[in-house]
């Protein structure tokens, strides 16, 4: 668990320092408290770009010194800090225990998932936001899957920049890349199946209650020698400005059981519960893979749920590991134990 957060210059948080328990930890507050703010803040002690995804330089304090810093103790005294300097505001650092180290490490220390207002559309969404949110599930189960994903990535890009060169492309250095490609994108699948298959299985154990049971499988590219379709598909490739076939192109397919129908298809709320429940059963193989349930950021979750569901959800998340909550009403947190701060402008006022 997070013990202490500092917050320097991020967001509309000037100096803002909490020291949360176990359990619930409870931000409340009105729009624009700053509330989400933290969230974003703990989110950002996890590989990638943090939950709302957004550049770095958006994160620091308007009106600021261009940078931002986050400090986090964890209950095992190790101590971690991110941020920005100024004259890298798009670059983001990263300390542990004080010495610097790459931001892919993150996931070897801390598990952490969120659920926004915003994902409430994910099974509707494009196959890029569930394949992201497919991948923040592995990356609790895999610290190296954010390496594999990276180098990944950087691979196809490179390549992609390769084949749209006016000159023909040198063709031992692109079936380097398209060797890297290979290797790490099947490290990429292979994550992505075992995972989804462990998935399934805590679902499946799953009793039947609030929250509906759902099925996951995996759309799109299904494995083989990628090196050979890569180096096969250049000229389609180079047309198309992307490469088109490789894990990147996979989506990820939710089911209702109860009702066998897309998830997609659900009404609103079902859509809502679908997806805390399937939260709810990665906790627990989390939990059981790592020997510590992961940190759950739950952003205005309580106010999308009914009073029954609400407190299904409260029972279900009790005892599990540290969970952050934000409502703009602390009457949504009544009859929980835990920390509760109330925050204005950026400043925490009650506790």
């Amino acid at each position: 668990m997070i013990s202490r957060l500092a917050l320097t210059d991020f967001r509309n948080h000037e100096d803002t320092a909490i020291a949360p328990g176990a359990g619930f930890v409870m931000l409340s507050g009105n729009n624009g408290a700053g509330k989400t703010n933290m969230l974003e803040a703990v989110s950002l002690f996890s590989p990638g770009r943090g939950m709302r995804r957004a550049p770095l330089r958006e994160m620091a304090r308007q009106g600021g010194p261009g940078n931002f810093s986050i400090a986090a103790s964890l209950g095992d005294g190790v101590t971690l800090g991110t941020g920005t300097l100024p004259a890298t505001p798009d670059r983001r650092q990263l300390r542990i225990n004080g010495a610097a180290a790459p931001v892919s490490q993150l996931g070897e220390w801390l598990s952490v998932l969120w659920l926004t207002p915003a994902m409430d559309r994910l099974f509707t969404d494009s196959a890029g936001g569930r394949r992201r949110f497919l991948d923040r599930l592995v990356l609790a189960l895999e610290p190296s899957h954010a390496r594999h994903a990276s180098r990944y990535e950087a691979a196809m890009r490179a390549r992609n920049k390769l084949l749209a060169e006016p000159q023909a492309p040198d063709p031992q250095w692109l079936a380097a890349l398209e060797a890297g490609m290979a290797e790490h994108g099947e490290a990429l699948a292979e994550a992505r199946a075992h995972s989804v298959a462990q998935l399934n299985e805590a679902i499946a154990a799953m009793p039947e209650g609030d929250f509906p049971r759902a099925s996951l499988a995996l759309d799109g590219w299904s494995g083989g020698d990628l090196a050979r379709a890569l180096q096969e598909g250049r000229g389609r490739d180079a047309r198309a400005g992307r490469a088109l076939a490789g894990p990147h192109r996979q989506d990820l397919l939710v089911t209702h059981i109860a009702k066998q129908q897309p998830a997609a298809l659900g009404s609103t709320g079902e859509q809502k519960a679908l997806l805390l429940g399937l939260v709810l059963a990665h906790a627990d193989v989390v939990a059981e893979r790592r020997g510590s349930p992961p940190i759950l950021l739950l952003d205005e979750v309580a106010a999308h749920l009914d009073p029954g569901r609400r407190a299904a959800l409260y029972a279900r998340l009790e005892g599990r590991g540290q969970t952050w909550m934000t409502a703009t009403e602390g009457a949504l947190f009544e009859g929980l134990s835990g920390s509760h701060y109330r925050l204005d402008g950026g400043t925490v006022v009650t506790n």
